[in-house]
């Protein structure tokens, strides 16, 4: 039996990998770009979160986040980890569940799934992009610039649209629809939030931990706790990734108010600056040792404190609930270009989550970003990338 596989990313090759546990499954692993891993070489700012020890608790979502729960029962992130651990990859765990590679390089995660790759019954063909795919009563053939390849079974885990400079693309959705599949919405999650606020830039570089609020129409959306970076043009970090899943869509008016001293009570601040009032401490220098000095000095502007002559009792009042709740307008998300996971993807419904088969084509399997599921920020994402394509990996690589 020959399982074909569209897509040698995360998890095209645990697909590939598992298929290959039964000697009698040949496993062709067609992947468009000249490389396997593009994306995953680049995840985590190059250290790839791999798993979160709490990814099986949740952190999912779509329009039907419950679709994730049997691939990831199957193989849960322990599992995940054991299965890592035999290709040879050491591992370190953090307080938060998130899991890196030992030597804290992507490159480590792709290199030893690469190596396993090379077994006897799995043939990788790079460069090679399907163009389109043709359901015929023996399988499927594969058509690409004039070639075609045939296989009894098909696997697509092309991944999504995001991260388009590192290969994301509407490839596999394009293919899935072709076959009578159908898609929702797409649009960018983990991803970057834009700011109006002309004052952003003065702060670029500025990297701090806080909790960050999302409002929509002074309605509260959304609101995660850890560290934020600003930017040029808005705002970034793992605490605005967190929170940015569906923010600035539609007509609403979106804000972010950052508590920039969450460990902080308001009185508490309120108290610490009436002292250095009283003791006379300089305007630029209000809250010299609480937050880096360009935020503290963007903060005392913003509250009216531009020279000694403006400190009063009134400003301490306005520089403390400045801190606590710090206001950036946003605009809208960064695009799919700078998107780190693509929310929204091939309707769930049509597919059977204990196998991960087509309810509409027989022997079509498909699994990782290019299906309606996408996860937290913090290794949720390469664990159901793990988990879905290991369990699609071992219905499809079944012999009879």
């Amino acid at each position: 039996m020959i399982l074909g596989i569209l897509g040698a990313g995360a998890s095209g090759m645990a697909a590939a990998l598992t298929a290959s546990e039964n000697p009698e499954t040949q496993v062709l692993l067609l992947e468009r770009q000249t490389r396997v891993g593009k994306k995953l070489s680049a995840t985590g700012n190059g250290r790839c979160n791999l798993t979160n020890l709490h990814a099986s608790e949740g952190g999912y979502f779509g329009d039907d986040p419950a679709f994730a729960r049997p691939a990831l029962s199957a193989y849960p992130p322990e599992e995940t980890l054991d299965w890592f651990r035999s290709l040879g990859l050491y591992t370190v765990s953090e307080d938060s569940g998130r899991v890196y590679p030992f030597s804290d390089q992507a490159n480590s995660v792709v290199d030893v799934l690469r190596f396993a790759l090379n077994r006897p019954n799995i043939t990788l063909k790079t460069g090679f992009e399907v163009e389109k795919i043709k359901k015929t009563p023996e399988g499927f053939r594969l058509e690409s610039a004039g070639e075609e390849i045939f296989c009894d079974r098909l696997i697509i885990a092309a991944g999504g649209l995001a991260g388009t400079a590192l290969g994301g693309s509407m490839s596999g959705y394009r293919l899935l629809m072709k076959l009578g599949h159908h898609t929702t919405r797409l649009r960018p999650a983990l991803v970057q939030l834009k700011t109006d606020w002309a004052g952003v830039e003065s702060l670029k570089g500025i990297r701090t931990e806080c909790v960050a609020r999302v409002y929509r129409n002074e309605e509260l959306f959304a609101e995660s706790k850890g560290q934020v970076q600003f930017t040029q043009y808005g705002l970034s970090g793992p605490v605005i990734f967190e929170v940015s899943r569906d923010v600035g869509q539609g007509s609403a008016r979106w804000k972010c108010l950052l508590d920039l001293l969450p460990e902080i009570s308001e009185e508490d601040l309120r108290k610490e600056l009436f002292r250095r009032l009283w003791t006379g401490w300089a305007a630029e220098e209000l809250l010299t040792g609480i937050l880096h000095n360009r935020l503290g000095r963007v903060i005392a502007r913003r509250a009216g404190v531009k020279t000694d002559r403006d400190l009063s009792a009134e400003a301490m009042e306005a520089v403390a609930e400045l801190v606590k709740a710090f206001p950036v307008p946003i605009n809208e998300p960064m695009g799919m270009d700078s998107a780190q996971v693509t929310a929204g993807g091939i309707r769930t419904e049509e597919f059977d989550p204990e196998t991960m088969e087509s309810r509409l084509v027989p022997g079509l399997y498909a699994c990782g970003e290019v299906l309606d599921i996408d996860g937290a920020c913090g290794g949720y994402n390469l664990q159901w990338a793990w988990s879905s394509g290991r369990l699609a990996g071992r219905n499809a690589g079944e012999i009879g």
